[in-house]
């Protein structure tokens, strides 16, 4: 025996994932010699123990080797070593950071098969419609074929088939949805409260069964960037509604006449929020208003001027949001794609609104309330996976109190990182950008490029457009036709400019020419707010040891350095950058300087929010509200 081996069987020994994973494969052989008939007879053999109260942990070795043997068989596809690591590893309630492309949807039937084994539901939330569906529709036919039921719900899924699919053993979805599911289950209780009836979390009037199992999806999205978002259905429109939707189209028109240090500053600590001077409220109190303002406090006033103002300057069309039959969608920052149904707070949503001549709808209150943190947390056993998450490992653990385990790749990873190019303007690095993408589209390769905004996407592709290179644009206008674009993507001499939505569970095929050639080739064009989403672009090529490139492009005045810093502090860093005219590599540990800034602002903010929820919480807990219900705005 090797020295080697000898050092690989010794570390094995501290392993219990690798001790597992022999006991699973050693199932194999056992299980390959039974019928379909017997396979699903073991597995309701399994399902009667796990009934019986037989501990979850005791079962893996079988369940994972009989759901890998129906997934051989029904789909032709064998769990590999490093799935099984992973499907251990979140059957233990842990985060699970599998790298991009390595096969999360198949991994993910490990925990759901285990946990569903109990009869108590198991949960898998992703981040849209799409995703949900399609694994759905993958996996569906290996856990029927072992006797258990599997549900989906879609946006558009009217109640009564959600109560049936919240009723199967698996059931797929989005987390918003779940949420939504929730609190349409918790006004159902408090309104046969009020009636005096006896409704319990069993009845058939409910949508939902008691939590028991959840397995989230894309988890760095759905629990650190939208843990705090709220989850809201409205109580109602009124007369106070259209008064204060009056003001806010009177503010939106009254943004122009007021001057930046002069009527308001930026504030030092968010550059987001907006301040009053003292001559810009004085400023507002002497402008023509209509009568409806005059139901307002001089301070509720300025509070709807500073609004307005901040939207004005902060919330662009195209960056942070569309619009589409008449309403403001948010786009995802981190993911890229509409954020259906989804609302910013604080009269924010509103005042764009009224900045874009929409339809205004004010709620007057909350019918009930949760944010996506609150609602996982309810969860007795929750677990996670995603491409990008070690990064933020310690707020994770903080406050999900979930251990992240980093998976290895399957096969070595053969991606060629190719040196920063750091330009002095936009202007300079688009024609680099465009010069290099025609070089290697002549060499028969296909081109991802990464952009952070619609807008961004929409400039590139302009500009790709007069150099004459054939492109797709996959952005959230085009969202009807993302698995179309992808699955041309990797074609030979393709060109695709997408936003981060490119990186979110979809797949890139290289066919065999392509593969000859060097692979796929990803350029990104700016850094984005958070380093996960930037790991998230680098990880389309060269998945499963496929060969690839990857490439990053800077400019001084991109917009890491505005969030980042003051707009003068922003300017100087540009001006100081042109000195290093030939040598601008050097700029490099500045721009990872601001995003190591920005991140943790954000992660801060996250914070805050967070806490001031807890409280909150407790203090309803405390006085016997239900916090879900009774929680203001």
């Amino acid at each position: 025996m090797t020295l080697t081996n000898v050092l690989a069987r010794f570390r094995g020994s501290f392993d219990p994932a690798a001790r597992t994973i022999e006991r699973i494969n050693a199932w194999e052989s056992t299980l390959e010699a039974l019928s379909d008939a017997e396979l699903r007879e073991r597995s309701l053999s399994l399902k009667f123990r796990a009934r019986s109260g037989t501990n979850a942990a005791a079962l893996i070795p079988e369940a994972y080797a009989v759901i890998r043997e129906a997934c051989r068989r029904t789909l032709g596809m064998r769990h590999y070593d490093t799935q099984l690591r992973g499907g251990v590893a979140l059957a233990r309630n842990c985060l699970a950071e599998i790298q991009t492309g390595e096969g999360k949807t198949l991994t993910a039937a490990l925990p759901l098969y285990l946990h569903a084994l109990a009869g108590k539901g198991a949960q898998l939330a992703t981040v849209n419609d799409y995703l949900a569906e399609r694994d759905c529709g993958l996996l569906r036919r290996p856990l029927e074929s072992l006797g258990l039921s599997v549900g989906l719900i879609l946006t558009s899924t009217d109640p009564e088939l959600r109560r049936r699919a919240y009723r199967c053993d698996i059931t797929y979805g989005t987390g918003k949805e779940f949420g939504f599911d929730f609190l349409k289950d918790r006004l159902a209780m408090r309104a046969a409260d009020e009636q005096g009836a006896a409704l319990t979390a069993s009845t058939d009037r409910l949508l939902q069964r008691p939590p028991h199992f959840a397995l989230v999806d894309e988890a760095d999205c759905v629990l650190i960037d939208d843990a705090v978002t709220p989850l809201i259905i409205g109580a109602g429109h009124g007369v106070a509604a259209q008064t204060r939707a009056d003001v806010f189209r009177w503010a939106a028109t009254a943004v122009d006449e007021f001057e930046e240090d002069r009527h308001f500053v930026a504030d030092e600590q968010d550059r987001r929020d907006v301040v009053l001077t003292a001559e810009g409220c004085q400023h507002a109190r002497l402008l023509e208003k209509p009568d409806c303002v005059d139901l307002l406090g001089v301070t509720e006033l300025y509070e709807f001027i500073e609004r307005a103002i901040r939207v004005a300057r902060e919330f662009h069309r195209d960056v942070h949001y569309i619009v589409s039959d008449n309403e403001i969608v948010i786009i995802d920052e981190f993911t890229g794609r509409a954020a259906e149904g989804r609302r910013w707070q604080a009269g924010i949503h509103e005042a764009l609104e009224a900045k874009e001549g929409l339809e205004i709808r004010v709620n007057e209150g909350h019918a009930a309330r949760v944010t996506v943190q609150h609602f996982f947390l309810r969860f007795p056993h929750l677990a996670g996976m995603t491409g990008t998450i070690a990064s933020s490992r310690r707020e994770v653990r903080v406050i999900y109190k979930l251990r992240t385990v980093v998976i290895p790749t399957h096969r070595p990873t053969a991606r060629k990182l190719l040196p920063t190019r750091i330009f002095a303007t936009a202007r300079d690095k688009w024609q680099a950008i465009v010069d290099e993408v025609r070089d290697v589209v002549a060499g028969g390769r296909p081109v991802l490029i990464g952009t952070k905004s619609i807008d961004k996407s929409e400039t590139l592709s302009d500009h790709l457009r007069r150099a004459g290179i054939a492109h797709e644009v996959l952005n959230a206008r085009h969202v009807a036709r993302e698995a179309a674009i992808v699955a041309e993507a990797g074609h030979q001499g393709r060109v695709t400019v997408a936003t981060n939505m490119a990186g979110r569970g979809t797949d890139i095929k290289l066919p065999d020419e392509v593969l000859s050639a060097g692979g796929l080739h990803v350029i990104a064009t700016e850094f984005h707010d958070a380093r996960r989403i930037d790991r998230q672009l680098v990880g389309r090529c060269g998945r499963q040891g496929d060969p690839g490139s990857f490439r990053q492009y800077l400019a001084l005045d991109d917009e890491i350095f505005k969030n980042a810093y003051s707009p003068r502090v922003a300017a100087r860093i540009a001006a100081r950058g042109a000195r290093y005219s030939g040598r601008l590599d050097r700029c490099l540990p500045w721009f990872r300087r601001a995003q190591r800034k920005v991140e943790l602002r954000m992660m801060r903010g996250r914070k805050g929010m967070l806490h001031r929820e807890h409280e909150r919480k407790k203090t309803y807990d405390r006085i016997g509200f239900d916090y879900y219900l009774d929680c203001p705005e």
